[in-house]
C-alpha cells in the first residue's frame, strides 16, 4: 500500500472512531477511544474532551483520558483548562482527572479554591487528587489549609478521598511536608462541628500510621470526640 493509501485508510479509521464515540454500545465507544489514542491526532482533542463530559461509563471515560494523554500537551492543556469552567459537573471532574494524569504543573493556577470546595462531591474529590499532584514545592502548607476546610464533608467515600489526599500531600518524599499538613489538621480537631473534629483526628491517625485503615481511624476518632477530647492531650 502506498503512503497516500495508508493515510486514507488511517483517516477512514479515525472517522469511524469518531462516529463510534456516539454509539449506544459502551464496547464500541471503548474501542473508538482506544483507536483515537493509538493514533493521536490533535484536531480530535476537542471531540475527546467533549465526550468526557457526557460519557456515562467509567471505564470508557478512563480510556478517553488515556487517549488525551497521548496527544501533545500544548493542545490538550488549553482544552482541559477551559472545561474547568464548565457548568457540567462531569466535565469539570473528568478534566481534573485528566490533568492529574498529564501532570503538567502549568495547570496549577487553575486549581482554584472554588474547585477544591466545589458543591459537587465528585468534582471536589477530583480537585483534591489533582491538587496534590500539581502543587508546586513550597505551596503545600497553603493547600493543606484549604483542604482542611473540607473536613467533615460528605459521606464515607468523600471523607476517605480527602484523608487520602492529605496523607499523600504529607508524604510527597520530604519529611518536612508532614509538618506542613499537621497544623491544619490539629486546628480542625478544635472545630465546633463534631464531624470535622472526628474527620481531622482520623486523618491525623492515618498520617501517623497509614496501615490502621480508615474505618478503624474513624472509630477511634469518634471515641475521642465522644469523651470530649481533641486527641492532642499530652502532646
Amino acid at each position: 500500500m502506498t503512503g497516500q493509501g495508508q493515510e486514507q485508510e488511517q483517516g477512514a479509521d479515525a472517522m469511524r472512531a469518531l462516529q463510534g464515540l456516539e454509539d449506544g454500545r459502551s464496547s464500541v465507544r471503548l474501542r473508538a477511544a482506544l483507536v483515537l489514542g493509538t493514533a493521536p491526532e490533535p484536531r480530535y482533542v476537542d471531540t475527546l474532551v467533549e465526550r468526557c463530559a457526557v460519557e456515562p461509563e467509567f471505564f470508557v471515560r478512563d480510556m478517553l483520558t488515556w487517549a488525551l494523554t497521548r496527544h501533545p500537551v500544548s493542545v490538550t492543556l488549553p482544552a482541559l483548562l477551559s472545561e474547568l469552567r464548565s457548568e457540567r459537573p462531569q466535565a469539570r471532574s473528568q478534566a481534573l482527572h485528566t490533568l492529574s494524569k498529564i501532570g503538567d504543573r502549568r495547570a496549577w493556577p487553575a486549581i482554584t479554591r472554588a474547585l477544591l470546595s466545589d458543591a459537587d462531591d465528585e468534582v471536589a474529590r477530583s480537585a483534591w487528587r489533582t491538587a496534590v499532584v500539581l502543587v508546586p514545592e513550597g505551596e503545600e502548607s497553603g493547600l493543606a489549609t484549604v483542604l482542611a476546610t473540607q473536613l467533615g464533608r460528605g459521606a464515607r467515600e468523600t471523607q476517605l478521598s480527602l484523608s487520602r489526599a492529605l496523607v499523600a500531600l504529607a508524604s510527597r518524599g520530604d519529611s518536612a511536608l508532614e509538618e506542613a499538613v499537621l497544623p491544619a489538621l490539629r486546628a480542625a480537631t478544635k472545630a465546633p462541628d463534631a464531624r470535622v473534629r472526628t474527620h481531622a483526628l482520623a486523618t491525623e491517625q492515618l498520617l501517623r500510621d497509614p496501615d490502621v485503615g480508615f474505618e478503624f481511624a474513624v472509630g477511634e476518632a469518634k471515641r475521642i470526640v465522644a469523651l470530649g477530647g481533641s486527641g492532642q492531650e499530652g502532646r
